[in-house]
């Protein structure tokens, strides 16, 4: 890979965690025993039912989207991690490259595509 565009990627990567742990921090607070883990806030509207109703729909949603980016940080942390160490672009399960086209695109990607294929379809 050129070293232009491991830059590249290791940037947009950087931006993308920056951009995460902003939107975690809007919601949840950052775990501080466990990395790259959040904790949800409960949200406190009052002690209305309707108000009791809408804490824990926003909670459960909250839930959910830190769930998601909290998966997606620590994608984004391994592949620094593996940029760090001269490992980053390759396949986890065949060892072979992964496509630049595949990187750029998902620079968090752990797998080529062939791999990604196989472990979809089982």
């Amino acid at each position: 890979m050129k070293k232009e565009t491991l830059e590249k990627i290791q940037k947009d990567l950087q931006v993308r965690k920056t951009q995460i742990e902003a939107e975690l921090a809007s919601f949840a607070k950052k775990d501080e025993h466990i990395k790259d883990n959040y904790r949800s806030e409960f949200p406190d509207y009052g002690d209305k039912e309707d108000e009791n109703a809408k804490e824990i729909a926003e909670y459960t949603d909250n839930l959910s989207i830190e769930y998601s980016l909290e998966s997606t940080l620590r994608d984004i942390n391994k592949a620094l991690e593996k940029i760090k160490k001269g490992t980053y672009g390759k396949c986890s399960y065949c060892g072979q490259e992964i496509a630049e086209e595949r990187l750029l695109a998902r620079p968090a990607s752990s797998s080529c595509v062939e791999c990604k294929e196989k472990l979809s379809s089982q």
